[in-house]
């Protein structure tokens, strides 16, 4: 087998499970939205603003994690497989400070929703939703340091496996407490918290007990010391993974800014809104999980002193998501209207996703280049950039376009949902070209980084 094919297979391999694990989780939001839905516009209206304050203080923090992942594939490369225990241990430090922050800033988000003036039931509903789910802030981001663990020793069947189990509890948990049961009262959207809160526990347990039975990870002897807060080490992460935390909550604060912006236009237009969010959320686990593939072997082939290989995995990856988002896009535009069925039946709120859904194909593609590239610098240790391009494309050229298209008159009628959706295609579009442009500026310069730890 050629070496690109090789790469090729070394990536789907590596993908598959990170894939089906990205898609459980994100199956749960959509679990989440079409049982609410199920009970009214409101329910889910109620879960996609939850959501949209819940998610990018929880991305921010797993956004601060993403960059471990090639750290820790850099040492596995380099065979200096001793050090993870105690880095996966700083990581975890990092981690529980960053859910404390979370919650309390979910706790006191009442009063940015009393700013909005939202309908009564709307606005109970969504301070429900909050008030539950940020108890399961502290488990999310120790799994993501557990599974960034697993992941950077390029072990991604854990985290597939991990995924299944949240997604078997989720379901039976969400009936539950959504519509009432074994003598719990029904909640409505403000259930999915509930039941969210209690899968990343189950999660984080699961994970925990796989790391202590399986022979791969007793082999790394994660458990068998405990290391105690080392600040140097927790300071040099840190400083590695804030631009991606602040990259990530620039790009998941974009999508909450649009959600409440729409606020105001309804129930059933946020509704829409978030269908194509949600089904589009599904469709970027594909490439989203060849990025992580990629930031994988390209830290490992650092580490091994094999740089030239390292540009091939990126080349690599970024075709393989071309190929996969041009699929996509012509699958989501023939069935849009089938798909937005699956989540309201309500035809106000399918015709106008149809329609968001549309833009949303386009924008599929832009999103696989830009993420895998950003993946591929992950890989590299090149963090910082990640922010300015971020920053730059997502506020400047996507939320600037959506806004003047979605609520003014400057250029045409105002298109509301329609205005920002091609914002943030001219946004991604934007991140995909410069994110492509730094990456093979680095490729160019041969630059190498040193380890940390």
């Amino acid at each position: 087998m050629n070496n690109t094919g090789f790469q090729i297979s070394r990536l789907i391999k590596l993908a598959l499970p990170v894939l089906v694990a990205q898609v459980t989780q994100t199956m749960m939001g959509f679990i989440d939205t079409v049982m609410a839905g199920r009970v009214s516009a409101i329910d889910m209206a109620a879960v996609a603003l939850g959501t949209s304050l819940w998610l990018p203080a929880i991305l921010f923090v797993q956004g601060l994690l993403m960059s471990f992942t090639p750290v820790f594939s850099q040492h596995h490369g380099a065979n200096n497989q001793q050090v993870i225990p105690s880095l996966m241990y700083q990581a975890g430090y990092i981690a529980i400070i960053g859910s404390i922050g979370v919650m309390i800033f979910l706790a006191s988000s009442t009063y940015l929703l009393d700013l909005m003036h939202l309908e009564p039931q709307l606005h109970s509903l969504t301070v429900g939703y909050i008030n539950a789910i940020l108890w399961g802030a502290p488990a999310f981001v120790l799994y993501q340091v557990l599974r960034g663990c697993s992941e950077g020793i390029s072990y991604t069947m854990p985290t597939m496996m991990i995924g299944f189990i949240g997604l078997a509890i989720n379901i039976p948990a969400n009936y539950v407490f959504i519509y009432g049961g074994f003598g719990i009262p029904a909640m409505g959207g403000a259930g999915c918290g509930v039941a969210t809160a209690l899968v990343f526990w189950a999660m984080l347990v699961a994970m925990v007990i796989y790391m202590l039975v399986d022979k791969t990870f007793k082999e790394l002897k994660l458990f068998k010391k405990f290391y105690r807060p080392h600040l140097a080490s927790m300071w040099s992460m840190t400083k590695l993974g804030m631009p991606i935390a602040m990259a990530l909550f620039f790009e998941v604060s974009l999508f909450a800014i649009i959600a409440l912006f729409l606020a105001p236009l309804g129930a059933n237009v946020v509704a829409s809104h978030q269908i194509a969010l949600n089904f589009s959320s599904i469709v970027f686990m594909m490439p989203l999980s060849i990025g992580i593939a990629v930031s994988i072997r390209i830290g490992y082939y650092l580490g091994r002193g094999q740089p030239e290989i390292s540009a091939l995995v990126a080349k690599v990856g970024l075709g393989l998501s071309f190929v996969l988002a041009i699929f996509t896009a012509f699958l989501t535009i023939t069935f849009r209207h089938q798909i937005a069925l699956l989540y309201n039946d309500n035809l106000e709120v399918v015709a106008l996703a149809g329609t968001l859904m549309m833009l949303a194909a386009f924008y599929q593609i832009s999103d696989s280049i830009q993420v895998v590239a950003a993946g591929a610098l992950r890989g590299y240790k090149d963090t910082r950039s990640a922010f300015y391009i971020t920053l730059f494309s997502y506020w400047c050229i996507g939320m600037t376009t959506g806004y003047i298209l979605g609520y003014t008159n400057w250029v045409v009628d105002a298109m509301g949902a329609q205005g920002f959706w091609i914002g943030l295609i001219a946004g991604l579009t934007t991140a995909a070209i410069l994110f492509f442009i730094r990456l093979k500026h680095i490729q160019t310069k041969g630059v190498v980084f040193q380890q940390i730890g």
